[in-house]
């Protein structure tokens, strides 16, 4: 059984949300205050979140940047904001999807289902792609994709991920922690390489995904569905 971390201040809103969840066999833990969220996470290890922005001593953007440190755990926000640059933000700082509202709980199962689909690849799905680590390599089923060292870290970031969208800055930080005279545009030109070398075995270059305006993710699907 799923466990679902709700966290929304407004016990209305979260009742409701957590009716619709249990309804659907999911197990749900309510949080209504921002400073519980991130101890409480680093605990339990839930299956997903979903998150309120506007939340009493600590705001719902600022749990989740503190939660990307050590989790990729999915997180949904919850926001009355509509505007594209707020939902952008969330996007970057690292959240999988968003609600505004007024929302309809019942939808909003159907896209937490629907994110846990993707975020758990089938075993099928796991056995095509194997991340060494250990030997910095990758094999799409039994082909070996020659990456350069940079190339292989920021596919395993990605590969690790599934789903989740990650911004060119949190890329770099990532692959090069002191970055200070590099622009994220060098980003551009790793995941064009790595593209291009995974349509050379033969697999689609949307393998590695974009998401206008927010960056790039790892999409399991595009196996599932065939070659390019």
């Amino acid at each position: 059984m799923h466990h679902i971390l709700i966290v929304e201040d407004d016990f209305d809103i979260a009742e409701q949300v957590m009716l619709f969840f249990k309804a659907s066999g999911f197990q749900t833990t309510h949080i209504a205050d921002g400073a519980q969220v991130v101890p409480w996470v680093q605990d339990n290890q839930p299956d997903a979140i979903v998150m309120d922005i506007m939340l009493p001593n600590q705001d719902g953007v600022e749990c989740m940047k503190q939660i990307r440190l050590f989790s990729m755990v999915p997180i949904v926000m919850m926001t009355a904001k509509v505007a594209e640059a707020d939902r952008l933000k969330g996007l970057e700082f690292g959240a999988d999807d968003y609600v505004c509202k007024p929302f309809s709980a019942a939808e909003l199962v159907m896209r937490i289902k629907a994110i846990l689909r993707r975020c758990l690849p089938t075993a099928e799905t796991q056995q095509k792609v194997i991340v060494d680590e250990s030997q910095l390599s990758v094999a799409i089923c039994n082909k070996s994709l020659s990456l350069t060292k940079v190339e292989f870290d920021v596919f395993a970031l990605l590969y690790n991920a599934p789903s989740r969208v990650f911004s060119r800055q949190q890329i770099l930080d990532f692959i090069q922690p002191d970055n200070f005279d590099i622009s994220d545009r060098v980003i551009d030109s790793h995941i064009k390489n790595i593209r291009k070398k995974v349509k050379q075995l033969g697999f689609s270059a949307k393998l590695i995904g974009s998401v206008y305006g927010a960056g790039y993710r790892y999409d399991a699907q595009q196996l599932e569905d065939g070659t390019s």
